[in-house]
């Protein structure tokens, strides 16, 4: 778990008074996990949700199909489609989304927006390594101010 940066994210979207609703893939709840982690979450995460197929993406998110199929698939255009949705479906100030494949087999499509590259087919240090380069990213985000 990744409680530092996840307490660092509490603090901010506590003193904003901003809520996050998050939509993981590759992480599998991992994300949603370290934010839930910290004691008074319940006043900024309003929930999550693991699209990691097709059907949980219909059945989680309302996505234009018409629009992502004009899209290429794991790019940051289609990530934020992903965190718009998430962001609307829960009405929140935040929308987390990532994508990607985290192994032992590549991604089928060849893109990739933020690419980290573990040259490893460990699956589950994978996954963490993405989970915090996913909150390490929210937290200098929110850091930012944007």
């Amino acid at each position: 778990m990744f409680f530092d940066v996840a307490s660092r994210i509490a603090q901010l979207l506590t003193e904003s008074e901003a809520t996050v609703s998050v939509a993981e893939s590759s992480t599998g709840g991992l994300i949603s996990a370290n934010l839930l982690a910290i004691p008074g979450a319940s006043s900024y995460f309003v929930g999550g949700s693991v699209v990691y197929t097709l059907h949980s993406r219909r059945a989680f998110l309302s996505l234009d199909r018409d629009k992502l199929r004009s899209l290429k698939p794991l790019t940051e255009a289609m990530v934020q489609e992903f965190a718009h949705a998430a962001r609307l479906s829960l009405d929140t100030t935040w929308g987390i989304a990532e994508l990607g494949a985290t192994g032992p087999a590549g991604t089928p499509y060849g893109h990739g927006t933020v690419k980290i590259e573990t040259h490893s087919v460990d699956r589950q240090q994978n996954m963490l390594t993405f989970t915090e380069a996913a909150l390490d990213l929210f937290a200098a985000t929110l850091e930012r101010g944007s």
